[in-house]
C-alpha cells in the first residue's frame, strides 16, 4: 500500500484552511450583523445601552466582508467627518478614551448653547493648565 505523497497533503490542508477561512469570515458577518440587528433594538432604552452594540457589530462586519469594507470606503470619502470616528475605532489599537471625548464635545456642541456646555469648560481648564506647567 503507498502512502500519498507530501504533495497532496499540503494541498488538501491548504484547501481546508482556506475552507475554514471562509467559514470563520462568514460567521464574523452573521455575528456583527446580529450585534448591529441587537444594538438597534436596545436603542431606545435610556442609556447608551445600543450604541457601543451596534459599533461593535459593524466593526465585525467590516472586518470580515469585503463588500462591506469597499461600501464603507466609499461613504467615508462622501462623509469623512462622520466615518472619522469609525475609521479611527478600527484602527489595530484605537484610542478608545481620545475617541470617546472628541465625539462628546462634538455631541456637546451640536446639542447645547454655550452657556450649558460643560465638557468644553473642562477641555478649556485642563489645557491652560497644562500651557502653563510648560
Amino acid at each position: 500500500m503507498a502512502l500519498p505523497s507530501p504533495r497532496v497533503e499540503r494541498a488538501s490542508d491548504a484547501r481546508a484552511r482556506a475552507a475554514l477561512a471562509r467559514v470563520m469570515r462568514f460567521a464574523g458577518v452573521v455575528v456583527g450583523v446580529l450585534l448591529v440587528i441587537i444594538g438597534v433594538v436596545l436603542s431606545p432604552l435610556p442609556g447608551p445601552g445600543g450604541l457601543p452594540v451596534v459599533v461593535v457589530g459593524l466593526m465585525l462586519v467590516l472586518r470580515n466582508s469585503f463588500k462591506a469594507r469597499r461600501q464603507f470606503v466609499r461613504f467615508a470619502q462622501a462623509h469623512p467627518r462622520v466615518a472619522s470616528p469609525i475609521r479611527r475605532l478600527l484602527r489595530r489599537d484605537p484610542k478608545l478614551l481620545k475617541i470617546f471625548w472628541e465625539q462628546l464635545l462634538r455631541m456637546e456642541k451640536l446639542i447645547l448653547p454655550p452657556r450649558l456646555r460643560v465638557a468644553s469648560r473642562i477641555r478649556r481648564s485642563l489645557f491652560k493648565r497644562r500651557t502653563a506647567k510648560a
